[in-house]
C-alpha cells in the first residue's frame, strides 16, 4: 500500500468518523478534514471530478461554520 492509498483510505475514515458526531459545528469540521484529504487524494490520482465534488463539500461546510458562527453571536 502506497502514500496515496492510505490518504484514500484516511480521508474515508475521517468523513465516516464525522457522521458520529452529534455537535454539528465539530462534524462539520471533521467532514471538511476529510473532504480536503479527498481533495488532495483525487488530485493524486487524476481524479478531478472527486477533488473538485469534495472542494465544493469543504466550501459549504464553510459556509454552513460561519453561518453557525454568527447565530451564535445573535
Amino acid at each position: 500500500m502506497n502514500a496515496t492509498e492510505i490518504l484514500g483510505y484516511a480521508a474515508s475514515v475521517i468523513v465516516a468518523i464525522s457522521f458520529l458526531i452529534g455537535n454539528v459545528r465539530l462534524l462539520r469540521i471533521w467532514n471538511s478534514a476529510g473532504a480536503a484529504c479527498f481533495v488532495v487524494y483525487g488530485a493524486l490520482i487524476g481524479s478531478y471530478p472527486v477533488a473538485l465534488l469534495n472542494v465544493f463539500i469543504v466550501m459549504v461546510n464553510i459556509w454552513h461554520i460561519i453561518r453557525l458562527q454568527q447565530e451564535e453571536k445573535s
